[in-house]
């Protein structure tokens, strides 16, 4: 699964964690760091290196305000959603090829159940 996704990411030069954040930050701008941790389920110094390099980059940008920070998407980020939306499309289809789209359903069920689950 990985390895698909690194290849459908691959259009947009992103990795796939950092196409999840842009994604992420797209849909909720000025969001905490830590919100969008619990929501892509990673450590607070993993959503730190991710957002440093998508600042690199020139997709988002941080915020802070006395003790709170918060991240924004750049014009560049919002730009190329559409092209990252694509890019999970073009997984799902892969996957759903190779696995079948009954077992893709129930493998994305299962998934979102367990994130649940661990996320309590």
């Amino acid at each position: 699964m990985t390895k698909l996704a690194e290849e459908e990411f691959a259009s947009v030069n992103l990795a796939p964690s950092q196409a999840f954040l842009l994604m992420t930050v797209n849909r909720q701008p000025g969001m905490h760091p830590g919100e969008i941790g619990k929501i892509m389920m990673l450590t607070p110094s993993t959503v730190t290196r991710l957002i440093e390099k998508m600042e690199q980059k020139g997709y988002v940008t941080r915020e802070t305000k006395g003790k709170f920070t918060t991240v924004h998407p750049n014009e560049e980020s919002l730009e190329l959603h559409a092209k990252i939306k694509e890019a999970w499309r073009g997984l799902l289809a892969r996957y759903e090829a190779l696995i079948g789209k009954e077992e893709s359903k129930k493998l994305t069920s299962d998934i979102f159940e367990a994130v649940e689950k661990l996320s309590e």
